[in-house]
């Protein structure tokens, strides 16, 4: 029978395209600043710059007024102080001798932020988490390898405009004879000491090449990534990877260079049968890359419960049971639901970079201190995978 609707044709397909763009387009106007590019506008007061440096209010005071750091800048109208900046916090820091880098014989920590399905927060995870770090002072790696690009989108780029898929992401480091080293793709962001290999749809391209060289060369394939990692693991305290929410080449290159791994898992029965049969299926791939490439251990594994809802009581039934079945590999810290993680997203932002009033409402402070609980956790996790902090771990009695 013959349809009374009319046929989409490519001339459709091209002018909706347009349109999304415009959208794209609009959105980063009402958003970004007027030079197109994402400031983050971030001050603390010297309060919680002492907190944040670990150091007193007077001792700050006292090295301004030797001249050891410079007094922040005063607004012109009313004369007082405008607060600090992440980077004048992290200048303190290094002043006072309490940034927590790890030592040069600890190695960086790669961690994956992975999960084969779609929808269960693993972009929003992974900026929240490195902002987290950055917070802290250590240095920051993002690497979006997942050619969705929601992570380079949050960290102010748009795909289709600011990333060229030749030059700025993992795609020609995956091809046959690239560059041997990434660091060509690694983009300074408006966060202070993070940087960002963006992504872009391009990078979907490499799932091909990929794919075809397999059967030719699986070494190259499986460790490539890994290798280049390698390369620029010095200039970083922790690198954080965005793998694709399927399993694919690039998946499989990320589950080989990574150290460790963080599962985010809402407690829904359907998300958490996936969740099931992700780690089903990552067994058997990780017992097939091994038998290609030699086996690969992980320092930890930690699933973490995310867009956990109090007022559901299914997903309270299906948290006690993964805190029954993992009760060594499930994070103690909860990533609950909040809707003001959905309302930063919606505006390419992160709760962590939210200012003014919307930072006084108690919904704000709630789901800052279930982000900061995660961090706190993690940082851990990550800091007893380097010797140097062994010592202040068992002071800290964390260890």
């Amino acid at each position: 029978m013959d349809s009374i609707l009319p046929p989409v044709t490519m001339t459709e397909f091209e002018e909706l395209a347009g349109r999304s763009e415009t959208v794209i387009n609009r959105l980063r106007d009402r958003v970004f600043a007027q030079d197109r590019s994402k400031k983050l506008e971030l001050r603390f007061n010297v309060r919680t710059a002492a907190e944040m440096v670990g150091r007193s209010e007077k001792l700050i005071r006292d090295a301004e007024g030797d001249g050891r750091l410079p007094e922040p800048e005063k607004d012109p109208k009313t004369n007082r102080r405008q607060g600090y900046s992440l980077a004048e916090v992290n200048r303190m820091r290094e002043v006072f001798g309490t940034l927590p880098h790890r030592a040069t014989d600890d190695p960086a920590m790669v961690l994956s932020i992975q999960s084969f399905k779609g929808g269960v927060g693993k972009s929003t995870l992974t900026c929240h988490m490195a902002q987290y770090f950055a917070l802290k002072g250590y240095r920051v790696c993002v690497i979006d390898c997942d050619s969705q690009a929601s992570t380079t989108s949050i960290f102010g780029l748009n795909p289709d405009v600011d990333v060229e898929e030749d030059e700025d992401t993992l795609y020609p480091f995956f091809r046959h004879g690239g560059p041997q080293t990434p660091n060509y793709a690694l983009r300074a962001t408006y966060w202070p000491n993070i940087a960002l290999i963006p992504a872009n749809l391009g990078l979907y391209d490499a799932e091909y090449e990929f794919a075809a060289r397999m059967a030719r060369d699986s070494s190259f394939v499986l460790d490539r990534l890994r290798e280049g990692i390698d390369s620029i693991r010095d200039l970083f305290d922790i690198i954080i990877m965005d793998p694709p929410p399927a399993l694919g080449m690039i998946s499989l290159s990320v589950l080989r260079a990574a150290d460790a791994l963080l599962i985010p898992a809402p407690p829904s029965n359907i998300d958490f049968g996936s969740t099931a049969h992700f780690l089903r299926m990552m067994t058997s791939t990780l017992e097939e890359l091994a038998r290609h490439g030699g086996e690969r251990d992980y320092a930890f594994v930690k699933i973490l419960v995310t867009k956990m809802s109090d007022t559901k009581s299914a997903h309270q039934a299906i948290h006690r049971m993964m805190q029954a079945v993992f009760p060594q590999d499930l994070m103690q810290a909860v990533l609950k639901d909040s809707a003001e993680i959905d309302n930063a997203t919606a505006n390419l932002a992160t709760v962590y970079e939210l200012t003014g009033a919307a930072t006084r409402t108690e919904t704000h402070k709630r789901c800052r201190a279930y982000l900061d609980a995660v961090g706190r956790e993690l940082e851990i996790l990550v800091r007893k995978t380097w010797p140097s902090h062994h010592e202040a771990l068992r002071r800290e009695g964390l260890l």
